[in-house]
């Protein structure tokens, strides 16, 4: 692949999207890729908001939790940035990740990687879909990697602040063989 060829892929912080950040370093190692992490932010309240009563202190403290928030997603998927794949870390502010990851991901060769959240109807009628906004709207390749079975398990009690358990007759790829 060319030099520029990129795999960009959202990443939120949530489990779903910690898959999608592993599907997306497999992406850029197996195409020579640049990886471009981004992480969409927003000031608390919104643009709206934050116009009416700008706060420039608070706008530098927002930002840094959002820089720690994606360094977080790559310690709790890698111990850290992973080795042997370049890594172009993006924060960008805009209320809709979508489209920013859409307008990221604008090169012909780029890859788009996001993940398709949870899929229940409650969820989808509640939520805007980031996934369903790319693929609708992205001129490039996108890969939608679903929540695995586990994922759809721990999601919810991680959302809610519960303890985490692992579903009963679940077992780890090192005890299954």
């Amino acid at each position: 692949m060319a030099e520029s060829a990129r795999v960009v892929v959202g990443v939120s912080g949530s489990l779903s999207s910690l898959g999608a950040l592993h599907r997306a370093v497999e992406l850029a190692r197996e195409r020579n890729a640049v990886l471009v992490p981004v992480l969409a932010w927003h000031p608390v309240g919104g643009e709206y908001a934050y116009r009416s009563a700008p706060c420039p202190q608070l706008l530098k403290v927002w930002e840094e939790a959002a820089r720690e928030r994606l360094d977080s997603a790559f310690e709790q998927c890698f111990g850290g940035y992973p080795a042997g794949v370049r890594v172009r870390p993006m924060l960008v502010r805009d209320e809709n990740p979508g489209r920013a990851l859409v307008a990221i991901a604008d090169r012909p060769g780029d890859v788009l990687v996001v993940s398709t959240g949870r899929q229940g109807r409650l969820h989808r009628v509640l939520r805007t879909s980031v996934g369903r906004y790319c693929l609708a709207h992205a001129h490039c390749l996108v890969v939608a990697v679903p929540p695995s079975e586990l994922l759809n398990t721990l999601e919810p009690a991680a959302d809610q602040g519960a303890p985490m358990t692992l579903p009963s007759g679940w077992n780890s790829p090192a005890t299954a063989a």
